[in-house]
């Protein structure tokens, strides 16, 4: 009998051998959030592999049944596309349609590296993670608001401070999201938002 191995030609695990070589740049894609030993930012891949940690943790907040292989899946390929199209804070003001298109091509490119049934699984969980609307990507679009709000209010208010963020901008930009996929992160998060803002004044 066959291994699962023995099934993948020479050119499979090339391609799947040059996708985990170029998905290395992402430890070089700097993102706003400072570690909360706040010794430097952290970097993307950074971000994923604390989100895949954020769901193995936080896996029984979520509001609805989820696959939590698939949430995993999601939240370490969300953001590979910022090797080519870099990371764009929500708090910055950006061209969201020209940023679309830039991230579409990348995940067209990148994930064309792998074998074309992985690479269209992958490409297709990065899809559904982007428009939010199936259980597993609504709780990991929660996960991925949630990690760096921590971050902020562990740091002393963080990319809120630099950007002079206020309470209600951070209510808006962070309460729906988390609250989409669980309401208890969601009375978690508000309640840390609030204290975090009503406590400075």
């Amino acid at each position: 009998m066959s291994s699962p191995s023995s099934s993948l030609s020479k050119t499979d695990l090339e391609q799947q051998i040059q996708f985990l070589k170029e998905i290395d740049q992402l430890k070089s894609v700097i993102r706003k959030s400072p570690l909360i030993n706040q010794s430097r930012r952290e970097n993307s891949a950074e971000h994923s592999w604390h989100l895949a940690m954020y769901a193995l943790i936080l896996k029984d907040h979520a509001d609805a049944p989820i696959n939590l292989e698939r949430v995993l899946k999601m939240l370490l390929i969300h953001d590979i596309v910022e090797i080519d199209a870099g990371d764009h804070p929500i708090h910055e003001a950006v061209d969201h349609a020209a940023q679309e298109a830039k991230e579409l091509a990348a995940a067209e490119r990148i994930f064309g590296l792998l074998p074309t049934a992985q690479g269209e699984e992958l490409k297709a969980l990065w899809f559904e993670f982007e428009a939010a609307q199936s259980d597993d990507a609504r709780f990991a679009k929660s996960l991925d608001r949630l990690q760096p709000m921590m971050h902020n209010l562990e740091t002393n208010g963080g990319t809120w401070t630099e950007a002079n963020v206020t309470h209600e901008q951070a209510e808006q930009r962070y309460t729906p999201v988390i609250q989409s996929g669980s309401s208890s992160l969601w009375r978690y998060a508000k309640e840390q938002v609030d204290r975090f803002f009503l406590g400075k004044k």
